[in-house]
């Protein structure tokens, strides 16, 4: 490649195998081995909590529809941000870029890190609970592996999204065997009044949900990254209708095995679902679902560190973050400076890390940006019905999804209210201070100009172009 005559661009490596991958991959991490209780504690039943579980993943897919529409349309990565961009406006979509890059998306990667990390460091704490300084310091180093992985070369971080993939499933189908074996030797009492204790109640539903939907977090996480799928408009679309179908069933076939193993209350006491599982059917082979759980996390890990620097990336490439985050390297074309500046505020995030926090709080900033992305398809069909499309859905999906995020931001809100939600509100509108003198005056300081060129020499990166 001539640098003086043609522009850098990120390299299209993922095809339908890898895609399938990044959204299976980035999907099944630590919430399937550690949400099933907080279904449970909310909805009160198994039979209510399965049904959760159900709802989750048709919600899930019925958005990720909704976005391969919008992906196949807008043929740039960026995901929700650069569908705001481009169907709602640029206020909006700097509010989202400022609180999934500084909070949200490395909330999200400190998350699944602190549970990669909590489950290594187990195997080393047998008879007492592992230090919490251990447990962080291993979450961190989680973090720096991932970086320089995503940093040295897109297609060794494919690879390892797909190795890990195929491995999670493995632990997932030993999980799924075991349980239907204990079905067929008669464990089936649990299920005898599957439905007793429901909890009902606006709260309490949207809580679950929550929880359930932290484990299928990562449905969209294609969007982010379309720029480098081969073929988009096939293999969007296919790739959305193969994983998230094929998660679902795990994840429900997952929660029936551990019912049929473990008592309502044994569940609700459980730290790790999965390791009470493993004590209870595998005895001395439980290491197995230890090692599965490790390497599920650290694939999860690494297909939200992906995605989430491509945010950041796209960002600075509209102008709403420093020109130098939407540089790539030279030579191994990867956006390194996005890269690495997620990497810093992750490991920041570490340091208060609350898995359950974490938690609620992704999920209520994620549902919000949801809707106002699906209102944008709306408008879209409504408005401008004669863009070409090459994969399209009924009018009737997004009005689906942009009511369950309604609810989904609501919920919570009105029936167990407190202030965090507040903090979160006024962090995101705490955006438009910046959005006023950077974005809409284009304030930029001399100086700044300076430690960009000065970054350019040391990272070795150059502007890039987006991909056609």
């Amino acid at each position: 490649m001539e640098h003086g005559t043609e522009k850098l661009h990120l390299k299209r490596e993922l095809g339908l195998v890898s895609a399938v991958s990044m959204i299976a991959g980035t999907m099944i991490g630590s919430g399937i081995f550690m949400s099933p209780q907080w279904v449970l504690y909310y909805m009160g039943s198994p039979g209510a909590s399965l049904l959760i579980w159900a709802a989750c993943g048709i919600l899930a897919m019925l958005g990720a529809l909704c976005y391969a529409e919008l992906g196949t349309v807008i043929k740039e990565s960026g995901g929700d941000y650069i569908y705001i961009l481009r169907n709602v406006g640029t206020l909006p979509a700097f509010l989202l870029a400022y609180s999934s890059v500084i909070v949200v998306r490395p909330a999200g990667i400190a998350a699944v890190s602190l549970s990669f990390a909590e489950y290594v460091v187990a195997a080393f704490y047998q008879d007492c609970p592992p230090s919490q300084v251990v447990v962080k310091c291993t979450a961190a180093a989680c973090i720096l592996v991932l970086s320089i992985i995503n940093c040295l070369n897109v297609r060794l971080s494919a690879a390892i999204i797909n190795i890990f993939t195929a491995a999670k499933l493995m632990v997932l189908l030993v999980i799924i065997v075991g349980g239907m074996v204990l079905l067929a030797q008669g464990n089936t009492h649990v299920f005898q009044n599957a439905f007793e204790n429901t909890a009902v109640g606006f709260g309490p539903v949207g809580v679950a949900f929550y929880q359930g939907l932290w484990s299928y977090d990562g449905w969209n996480n294609l969007n982010y990254v379309t720029e480098e799928v081969k073929n988009p408009e096939v293999n969007l679309p296919r790739a959305v209708m193969i994983a998230i179908p094929l998660v679902t069933c795990i994840y429900l076939l997952a929660n029936v095995s551990y019912f049929a193993a473990m008592t309502p209350q044994e569940l609700l006491s459980s730290d790790a679902v999965a390791i009470s599982w493993g004590l209870k059917v595998l005895g001395n082979w439980t290491w197995i679902i230890s090692l599965g759980v490790a390497l599920s996390t650290f694939g999860s890990a690494n297909g939200t560190f992906f995605s989430g620097g491509r945010v950041c990336y796209v960002a600075g490439r509209e102008g709403h973050m420093p020109d130098v985050l939407s540089m790539v390297h030279v030579k191994r074309l990867t956006p390194s400076p996005a890269l690495i500046f997620t990497t810093i505020i992750s490991l920041i995030m570490i340091i208060p890390g609350d898995f359950s926090t974490i938690v609620n709080f992704f999920s209520f900033t994620a549902w919000l940006f949801y809707g106002i992305t699906i209102s944008g398809l709306i408008y879209m069909k409504i408005k401008k019905p004669d863009i070409p499309r090459p994969y399209k859905v009924p009018i009737v999906v997004p009005i689906i999804v942009l009511i369950a995020a309604v609810y989904l931001v609501l919920a919570p809100i009105i029936g167990s209210p407190q202030l965090e939600y507040l903090y979160v509100t006024l962090f995101i509108l705490s955006g438009v201070i910046l959005y006023i003198p950077v974005v809409h005056y284009k304030w930029s300081p001399k100086w700044f100009r300076s430690i960009t060129l000065y970054l350019q020499l040391l990272l070795e990166i150059s502007p890039a172009e987006k991909n056609d």
